[in-house]
């Protein structure tokens, strides 16, 4: 799919209102309970799974913010990417973070979402992260990639699935901004800037499904 007609799909879901209060404790507050449902349902590998990102958590709330964003972009890229359409079925889908490790899988949209909810996690302030759609100009398509400024004066770094080394945007001359988003808002790409705060993301329908079940 072109990224002309992706960048157009998402655009259509604007409209649904959303949370913008989810608790992102509940990414590793894994029952016994639970932990056995998934291994019934997806098997051993994926309760290790789970149990790797509660560690990283767990063990990591100490180090620096640069480290966190290393050890979360290193420990995501890890797992195998698939389309929305050969992963779940559906021509667009946003995974939680659970449902990404459980299942194994997922494309650039549930990379982001996982990295910013377990960098949250991490004590990693909101205002400092976006999720970011961008143009990859090497692929002609839409893709997403998480973005962290430590202040809104200085260059954002990106934290992508399509290579390992965490980049300043400067130097990531193959990607266009389009419009970016956390819990706190949304705003449209100006150049390589910050952009311009057009709203609440209560108004992307993909990220309140995702954090209606992120709830749940």
């Amino acid at each position: 799919m072109s990224w002309v007609k992706r960048l157009g799909q998402a655009a259509l879901v604007l409209g649904i209102c959303l949370s913008s209060t989810a608790n992102a404790s509940e990414l590793v507050n894994f029952s016994p309970e639970l932990l056995e449902r998934v291994e019934a349902k997806w098997g051993a590998n994926a309760v290790k799974r789970l149990e790797a990102m509660r560690r990283l958590v767990e063990g990591n709330k100490g180090i620096s913010e640069t480290q966190k964003l290393k050890l979360v972009n290193d420990f995501f890229n890890l797992v195998p990417y698939y389309t929305d359409q050969q992963h779940w079925g559906v021509e667009d889908y946003w995974a939680t973070p659970f449902e990404k490790l459980t299942t194994n899988g997922g494309d650039c949209e549930d990379y982001s979402i996982a990295k910013y909810f377990t960098l949250r996690e991490l004590g990693v302030d909101d205002g400092k992260m976006r999720i970011t759609y961008v143009k990859a100009l090497d692929w002609d398509e839409a893709h997403m990639v998480l973005t962290y400024a430590p202040d809104p004066r200085t260059i954002p770094v990106v934290l992508d699935n399509l290579i390992g080394e965490i980049k300043p945007a400067t130097e990531r001359k193959d990607l266009v901004p389009v419009y970016s988003f956390n819990v706190q808002g949304l705003w449209l790409a100006k150049e390589r800037g910050s952009g311009q705060y057009v709203g609440g993301s209560d108004r992307i329908g993909q990220w309140s499904a995702l954090l209606e079940r992120l709830a749940q």
